[in-house]
């Protein structure tokens, strides 16, 4: 008799484990249906296709490929812009011969290069900007006579130590833009989906730079852009991301700030058939994570879905 009423309660108190966390097995539904989605699109893709999503506040992952290096094109200008931060922090604390945010810059002729569209504009040797206002440029218009001359300053070598240190080999920056000499001889800028994740969550998590400078560069980051990662999202969410595009080469990379459920995703192509079918696989990937992640922010821990304007409990 006490063995069969040890049995009754070991199988209530399972019953009970079950009961008090049903949501896992749902959720796990939902990172499958994405993954499943993701792959319909990738079936449809002609080209290379790398992804990865990582929730930031369970640390979940969906990983596609995303250990394959990519050719970042511009995508590569947030470990620029990791690394003006990082001096700019460095300097505050008091070590010589960092880069600052506030530095001036008198723009120069020898410093143009083609697809600069700010500073092409302006007039060489009068207009003075701030390091700021060239990290702006840089991520806003993608100007590569901004990006140059930021890496100038802050050292192409200590952009690499910077994504060494922080445990991302494949993620280097071996040319300046714009360099076709160097691209030809098989420099080019590359990461892998995975370390331009890990990149984007280290920063976000304070590993590199600290408040109130982490909340400045996720406003530059967050710069209005167009790219294709917040292009299918509603106008108000806040995506700090960078793309980046060549011939044959589309790639979008960041964070998007959803309320209570904030997650980074990475997205990298090569081998396009079709740029414009390599951007809407982004957006289309892009928007399936958002669609999985705003449910998971708004829903109980059983599934139960509030939207803002329907609060009422039945």
């Amino acid at each position: 008799m006490r063995k069969s009423f040890i049995a009754v309660i070991a199988g209530l108190l399972a019953s009970a484990a079950a009961l008090a966390a049903p949501a896992e097995g749902k959720q796990k539904l939902l990172w499958d249906h994405l993954a499943g989605a993701i792959a319909a699109i990738e079936a449809r893709l002609d080209g290379a296709l790398g992804v990865a999503i990582l929730d930031l506040g369970t640390g979940q992952q969906l990983l596609v490929h995303a250990d394959e290096v990519f050719p970042t094109a511009s995508s590569i200008k947030i470990a620029v812009l990791a690394e003006l931060y990082h001096q700019s922090e460095q300097s505050a604390h008091g070590v010589a011969g960092k880069a600052r945010l506030a530095d001036l810059y008198i723009v120069r002729q020898q410093d143009l290069v083609p697809d600069s569209d700010v500073l092409g504009g302006l007039t060489p040797g009068v207009t003075r900007l701030t390091n700021r206002d060239l990290a702006t440029i840089m991520v806003a218009v993608s100007d590569n006579s901004a990006t140059n001359v930021l890496i100038d300053r802050v050292g192409m070598d200590n952009v690499q130590k910077l994504t060494a240190s922080l445990g991302l080999p494949h993620t280097q920056l071996r040319r300046k833009m714009m360099d076709l000499k160097a691209a030809s001889e098989g420099r080019e800028n590359i990461a892998t989906p995975r370390e331009l994740m890990q990149l984007l969550e280290q920063l976000y998590r304070g590993k590199l730079i600290a408040p109130p400078l982490l909340d400045d560069f996720f406003t530059v980051l967050a710069t209005h852009k167009d790219s294709w990662l917040p292009r299918n999202l509603p106008e108000d969410l806040k995506v700090a991301d960078k793309p980046g595009s060549l011939e044959g080469v589309r790639n979008d990379s960041g964070i998007v700030f959803l309320k209570e459920r904030p997650y980074v995703i990475s997205v990298m192509t090569s081998y396009l058939a079709s740029e414009r079918a390599g951007e809407e696989a982004i957006s289309q990937i892009s928007l399936e994570a958002f669609r999985m992640f705003d449910r998971l922010g708004r829903a109980s821990e059983y599934g139960r879905v509030i939207s803002p304007s329907n609060g009422t409990v039945r």
